[in-house]
This record gives C-alpha cells, structure tokens and sequence, in this order.
C-alpha cells in the first residue's frame, strides 16, 4: 500500500538556454535547475535537467530529470524523479512526478511513486505530494 508525503520545495537556481526555435514561433531551450525541499523529501541542492518546448511566449510543455539525495520520510539515500509538465497561458505550471525504476540507493533501495506538483510563476516555493513504496 503507497504512503503518500507532502512538502515544498523551492527554486534555489534557474538557468535556462535557448537551444532553437523561430523568430516569434515555437522553441525549444535547456535549463539547468537545482531546488531545496522540506517536508517528506528533505534535500538541498538537488540537480535537474528540463527540455522544454515552448509554443508562445510562456506556454509550453517540459520534461526533465531531478537527482535528489537526501532523506525520503527519514530514510536516507538518492533517487531520480522524472518530470513531465506544462507551462499554462495563466502563468501555472502542472507537473506529473516518477520515481525512475531502479534508481534509488541505499535505505531507499526499490522506491516507486508517483506524484505531483503545481506551481505558481514568479512563485519560488511549491507545494508537492508523493505517493510511493518500498519494495524489497
């Protein structure tokens, strides 16, 4: 049976680059994002790698991957989580969370879960829930 967590985390450093798109269309660009979180997941300086593929301005869709190594409900070890989300028209970002399979270390050897978050542009801290297990 999962065991849902809760918490924030909150933008610590965005740096993103263009990588190509057409003068006023779509584009694509690379952003390179370390971020803190408290709660469930307690970890500082994480690392994550969003494409994203922008289709006006402010709205379009990413995905990426956060190395996140800390504690997961007290217990310690590192894990990735893939990203998939979109930027809306109201400034709003939508985020579906994976645990990648076989990615997590030591006391969180076999984690699975899923979950999410929803953002705020212009906001640093976000609320997030995680679903997950141990298995194993």
């Amino acid at each position: 049976m999962p065991t849902q967590i809760t918490g924030t985390f909150t933008f610590a450093h965005w740096d993103e680059k263009p990588v190509a798109g057409a003068d006023g269309g779509a584009r694509i660009a690379h952003a390179a994002v370390t971020n803190d979180y408290a709660g469930g997941i307690e970890a500082t300086g994480t690392s994550c790698e969003y494409t994203i593929a922008y289709t006006s301005e402010t709205v379009g869709s990413f995905v990426g991957y956060e190395f996140i190594d800390g504690t997961l409900d007290g217990r310690t070890g590192s894990f990735v989580i893939e990203q998939r989300g979109a930027f809306r028209a109201d400034g709003g970002i939508d985020c579906a969370l994976t645990v990648l399979p076989d990615s997590a270390t030591g006391e969180l050897k076999g984690l699975t879960g899923t979950g999410s978050f929803t953002a705020q542009g212009g906001q640093p801290t976000s609320p997030y829930s995680l679903d997950y297990a141990l298995e194993g």
